[in-house]
């Protein structure tokens, strides 16, 4: 059983004088996929970095807490995956070279045998040992989920998660997400339709404009 809560507390980001959402409330926690939802500049990217504590809220808090007790900010990246297009990898490394490095600054395990079975079900264990220069844009994708999966993350974050992704790669995605969500919260953050139908649960941006 998940027992990580994410709760928004009144939450409001501007960028100067321009509101992105102001007063956005939610508790989620436990297992399930909640979605993020809205029009092409609506805050998404914006809204979901704000959950992984990338960024700081205008106004308002975020609060993470596992077994009801609140993760601290510098602790916060040991129970967070996040996969987005915009992820830098470092393109004159390999794959695995990228994993050892991340695991290096993340101070977390690499488990050898675990990021191995995320290869092979990502489809680019056979290209571990090429220089990500040499990858596809569906292949950098498809690497940033084994980034995000290789420490068991409590919170799993997906902005735009098939993007780049072929139908083959999208439906390897798919599974990868119902799977997860047994065991962790999942925001996934999307304007794609298919996407969205595995959510539980919709926040919907555009409401939180005025």
């Amino acid at each position: 059983m998940n027992n990580f809560s994410l709760q928004a507390q009144t939450l409001s980001k501007l960028f100067g004088r321009r509101l992105i959402f102001r007063g956005i409330n939610f508790n989620w926690s436990g297992n399930g996929i909640f979605g993020v939802s809205g029009p092409n500049g609506s805050g998404k990217s914006t809204f979901v970095k704000i959950l992984a504590g990338l960024i700081s809220p205008s106004e308002g808090n975020i609060i993470h807490s596992l077994d009801k007790d609140v993760i601290v900010s510098d602790k916060l990246h040991n129970y967070i995956g996040f996969v987005s297009p915009y992820l830098i990898l470092y393109e004159e490394f390999s794959a695995w070279e990228n994993l050892k490095i991340f695991s290096e600054i993340r101070a977390i395990e690499f488990n050898e045998k675990k990021i191995t079975e995320l290869l092979d079900k990502l489809r680019i264990l056979n290209r571990k040992d090429d220089l990500v220069k040499t990858y596809s844009s569906g292949m950098k994708q498809r690497l940033k989920f084994v980034f995000a999966l290789m420490h068991s993350p409590k919170l799993i974050i997906f902005d735009e998660p098939t993007s780049n992704l072929d139908d083959e790669g999208k439906e390897t995605v798919y599974s990868i997400i119902k799977e997860e969500s047994k065991n962790s919260v999942i925001v996934l953050a999307s304007n794609e339709k298919t996407d969205l139908s595995y959510c539980n649960e919709i926040l919907y941006l555009e409401k939180f404009k005025a």
